[in-house]
């Protein structure tokens, strides 16, 4: 990816066929489980998604996201009817918790709706990566913009998530799980992945 057009056609590879589009529908289905009270049914998605990411440096990077995330959203504003009590205890007996299940799961415990947790989901993730890209392909501030305006395909990828069911996940993106193997072999790197 070296301009704004590579940087475009990325994120809408991430989002139909690779990691991002997966990782909203471990998002829906944390929130419905936790909207439900269903512990059982958190379970699933959770063992998911700590089994998903296809090397260690991919899931330390979920997991400790998503145990900060749940954290953090938890000390500010604990939830209101404590249905996030024990989520985060004894992580040593629990698969890691994902940062979009983190994600998921503290919305519902809010009462934020399913359809605006994961366009809020979508859209935090897009604009961190492009960030990321305005500052090392380089691009403008104006062209990272335009290249969020242009992911109108986000939109499309919760509705889908709204309604996948976990047998729908998967990638089909070879070269973008390929290059995360490489982070882990780097001495110095800009972000975590």
């Amino acid at each position: 990816m070296r301009d704004e057009a590579g940087l475009v056609v990325w994120l809408e590879d991430l989002l139909g066929h690779g990691t991002l589009g997966q990782d909203a529908i471990l998002s829906a289905r944390a929130h419905e489980a936790v909207t439900a009270g269903d512990r059982a049914a958190f379970a699933e998605p959770q063992a998911l998604g700590a089994a998903l990411p296809i090397t260690g440096e991919l899931l330390l990077g979920t997991s400790a996201q998503g145990a900060a995330f749940a954290r953090t959203c938890l000390a500010a504003r604990p939830a209101p009817d404590g249905s996030l009590a024990g989520l985060l205890d004894e992580p040593e007996r629990a698969p890691a918790l994902a940062y979009p299940l983190a994600v998921g799961a503290v919305a519902a415990a809010h009462g934020v709706p399913l359809a605006a947790t994961l366009g809020a989901f979508l859209q935090s993730v897009m604009a961190n990566l492009v960030s990321a890209a305005v500052r090392l392909i380089p691009l403008g501030q104006t062209a990272g913009q335009r290249a969020l305006a242009a992911l109108e395909p986000a939109a499309a990828a919760a509705r889908r998530a709204e309604r996948a069911g976990l047998e729908e996940l998967g990638t089909a993106s070879l070269v973008l799980d390929w290059c995360s193997l490489s982070p882990a072999t780097q001495y110095t790197r800009l972000f975590r992945s």
